[in-house]
């Protein structure tokens, strides 16, 4: 069934189709359509839903519900997700799967409610206190806030970690037609979990490793996870890479932004491509490499201050110089800017190679 749906309300879809059955949030600008619609949608579907008097309240009323074995989420913006930070190391900690949607807003501070990419360091390298990583996923269509969002419930139970959709602010207002899945029939098996049965209450759901030894051996557990993590999850897609001498790199909105102007520089000639990550952790470092190895230039785009930048420098690792091309404060780059930029890239790449 296909319904004209905004990305926020599409998560919350795509959420109650994964299985998840309880809802902890509290609402906040672009981001409060995601509890509205679990509001609305979660007490039918045999769910929770509550408004907690916090963010902070929120995150741990996931912990709780997640300690359970429920499939459990919360959403909100940047303000809001600094607030769980320590909620989220604790889910990491504790190893409890659960599902975090930001929908990135303009900041510092209050900042605005304009469209951003500046909350990616805080997700993507953790945010909260402690040796943890959490999974990052980009989707770049109302379609991919539903689908994405599937995924990173099955993500989370897979690896026992908590999962981000991280989208900007366009991709949680604008409405596009998606096409609803049918409800998973099966959830995985929790046996780790806390419940009703008396056989679970010899389980132990905790962050807390008083000796020194055992959280040594806890946080090398940990890093074994995301090492697998890296090596299966990795996903990313290609817009005309196979012969681009000038690489875009750019997730979410400016994904889409940037095929558009991948497509108006391959109209003019230019052999422009585009890489863009969907997992932003794990990020897919390698493909990068290989495809900027061909490449004269890497540019990225980004609603940011070069936050994307500092990984895809990494992962270029100086086989290519790689520039960044940004807006901040809720503007937002155009196709045309993108293809000036591109056009003043290549004559300078022309005359250095001449």
């Amino acid at each position: 069934m296909r319904r004209l749906l905004k990305g926020n309300e599409a998560v919350i879809h795509g959420a109650l189709a994964a299985g998840c059955r309880a809802y902890f949030g509290y609402p906040i600008t672009p981001a409060s359509e995601i509890a509205e619609t679990a509001a609305l949608l979660m007490p039918p579907a045999g769910g929770i839903f509550l408004q907690a008097e916090s963010e902070i309240g929120a995150i741990q009323m996931v912990y709780g519900a997640s300690s359970a074995g429920v499939r459990a989420m919360s959403a909100s913006s940047g303000p809001g997700i600094s607030l769980m930070q320590e909620g989220i190391s604790y889910c990491a900690g504790a190893e409890l799967p659960c599902v975090i949607v930001d929908i990135m807003r303009g900041g510092p501070g209050l900042g605005n409610i304009g469209p951003e990419q500046s909350d990616y360091l805080q997700m993507v390298k953790g945010g909260g206190h402690g040796n943890y990583r959490a999974i990052v996923l980009a989707p770049n269509s109302v379609q991919e806030m539903c689908d994405l969002t599937i995924h990173a419930f099955a993500l989370a139970d897979r690896y026992r970690n908590p999962a981000f959709v991280l989208a900007d602010g366009v991709l949680g207002q604008m409405m596009e037609a998606v096409e609803l899945p049918e409800p998973l029939t099966s959830l995985p098996e929790k046996p780790w979990a806390v419940t009703a049965e008396a056989i679970t209450r010899r389980n132990l759901i905790s962050s807390i490793y008083l000796d020194h030894e055992e959280l040594e051996a806890h946080i090398q557990k940990l890093e074994q996870k995301y090492r697998e993590v890296e090596q299966r999850e990795c996903m990313w897609q290609e817009s005309s890479c196979e012969d681009a001498d000038i690489l875009l790199v750019g997730y979410g909105i400016m994904s889409r932004v940037s095929r558009s102007a991948v497509e108006m520089a391959r109209g003019q000639g230019i052999h422009a491509g585009l890489l863009r990550p969907i997992t932003l952790y794990p990020f897919p470092s390698k493909r990068l490499h290989q495809l900027a190895g061909k490449a004269y230039t890497v540019i990225v785009v980004e609603l940011s201050n070069g936050q994307l930048l500092e990984d895809v420098r990494l992962a270029v690792n100086g086989v290519t110089p790689v520039q960044l091309l940004n807006r901040t404060g809720g503007m937002i780059p155009t196709a045309e800017d993108i293809v000036t930029v591109i056009k003043k890239t290549e004559r300078e790449c022309v005359g250095n190679y001449a």
